[in-house]
């Protein structure tokens, strides 16, 4: 049992049939939100060829079951202002749902019986493909989803990180109805399913609601395999790819190590110092100094394999080169001084700040519990990670930056004229 708050009690247990369930118990409204995890699923467990499968079952889980029409689900939730909705993610399926107290049971049930019984009409199958395939191009009018695709796929080659998570062209194209099956029936188990709810609910109402709504449901004989990724080595690099826009986009960034990495911490207030928010380092200095930024930021996913530390501008395509030069110059030089106990204060207070503002309601609660759980973490990260964050000292972001930020991997899309001015540039 873990303690989040005065309102609120977190509660771990583990059902007859392997359901783990989390239970946060937050009266203070009469609603309950709830996400159901499915940690081995997801973009890691697709290979190359599969790109986008879970994408495109988690678009069509809802449109129909041995029971209920697409329109008939629709119809049940819509009925008591309830919300309903799978989705994917890189290293998880999840399905969210959210009703008052009195009609949880209702949609919870619903849930189940989506989640047990689909049946993909090959209707729905064809118009989520139609949607998914018209989402793919239209990333790729956008210069920063084209410029983030190319650094994904060159820091993440043959590997799971290195696809989007909607698929290819090509991938989309080829999948079936009974692809959607096969994975469902692989995947969609009781030993494989994390529930995480939070509101006006206690762990006893919770586990009976369960036990009605998914108790019946068994495992297959045989466990569902572990899924192994090698990790990869650092080489860096950079690629260019024309394309005409009123700006460049520069992104530099660097292959880091997972969520278990000594490393985490610090990096991930590192990504605060540089940039988050108006006060961040890369926005005083590159956009508010030098006035090269239309948009500059960093960011550090947490990932369960192998994450990245990226940063990012976009620039004027004459400023393309300089734009560059001073991402790196930011980058070096948290690799030659540390951050003063100042700068790393405030990098603490504002990362903790949003930590806390991002649970505040029993949807971001039911999420954050459950994707620890599922990546492996533990309810408990959420207390320790307010502890771990208050400990890191300057001379532990000043080891992560001189351990990770050897090895730039870049990545550039601008005009011809913008992508000239990189010809032989030098990064000191």
């Amino acid at each position: 049992m873990v303690s989040t708050a005065p309102t609120q009690m977190t509660h771990i247990t583990t059902l007859a049939n392997g359901i783990k369930l989390i239970v946060t118990e937050n009266p203070v409204a009469d609603l309950v939100a709830g996400r159901i995890f499915l940690p081995k699923a997801g973009g890691r467990w697709e290979s190359l060829q599969q790109a986008g499968l879970f994408h495109l079952m988690a678009a069509v889980l809802t449109k129909g079951t041995e029971n209920y029409a697409a329109v008939e689900i629709a119809e049940q939730i819509e009925s008591i202002g309830a919300s309903l909705g799978a989705s994917t993610s890189n290293d998880y399926m999840a399905m969210s749902m959210k009703a008052v107290t009195k009609d949880f049971q209702t949609i919870l049930d619903l849930a189940a019986e989506i989640m047990q019984k689909p049946t993909f009409p090959e209707r729905e199958v064809e118009l989520e493909r139609k949607i998914t395939l018209q989402n793919i191009r239209s990333q790729m009018e956008q210069p920063f989803n084209v410029a983030y695709k190319q650094l994904r796929e060159n820091m993440y080659p043959a590997h799971p990180y290195g696809m989007s998570i909607l698929g290819t062209d090509e991938t989309v194209k080829s999948f079936t109805r009974e692809d959607l099956a096969a994975i469902h029936a692989k995947h969609f188990r009781p030993d494989n399913l994390i529930i995480s709810l939070s509101g006006r609910i206690t762990l006893e109402q919770a586990e009976a609601m369960i036990d009605k709504a998914f108790g019946s449901w068994k495992n297959p004989a045989e466990p569902l395999e572990a899924m192994t990724i090698p990790n990869l080595a650092p080489t860096g690099g950079m690629w260019q790819k024309e394309q005409d826009s009123q700006q460049a986009i520069v992104i530099l960034g660097y292959l880091t190590g997972t969520v278990a990495d000594d490393d985490f911490f610090a990096l991930k207030l590192l990504s605060t110092y540089l940039g988050n928010g108006l006060s961040s380092r890369l926005f005083v200095e590159l956009r508010e100094k030098q006035g090269l930024a239309y948009d500059v930021s960093a960011f550090f996913p947490t990932r369960l394999n192998q994450s990245q530390f990226v940063t990012y501008i976009g620039t004027a395509p004459k400023n393309t080169a300089i734009a560059l030069k001073g991402l790196h110059k930011e980058a070096k030089r948290l690799m030659d001084n540390p951050l003063s106990e100042g700068e790393l204060q405030i990098a603490k207070n504002k990362l903790l700040g949003q930590y806390a503002l991002g649970k505040q309601t029993n949807a971001e609660l039911a999420q954050i519990f459950g994707w620890y759980e599922s990546i492996g973490l533990g309810v408990g990260f959420d207390q320790e990670f307010k502890t771990h964050i208050e400990r890191i000292t300057p001379e532990e972001t000043y080891a992560a930056a001189q351990r990770h930020f050897k090895n730039p991997y870049i990545s550039v899309v601008g005009s011809k004229d913008a992508l000239s001015l990189l010809e032989d540039i030098e990064l000191s």
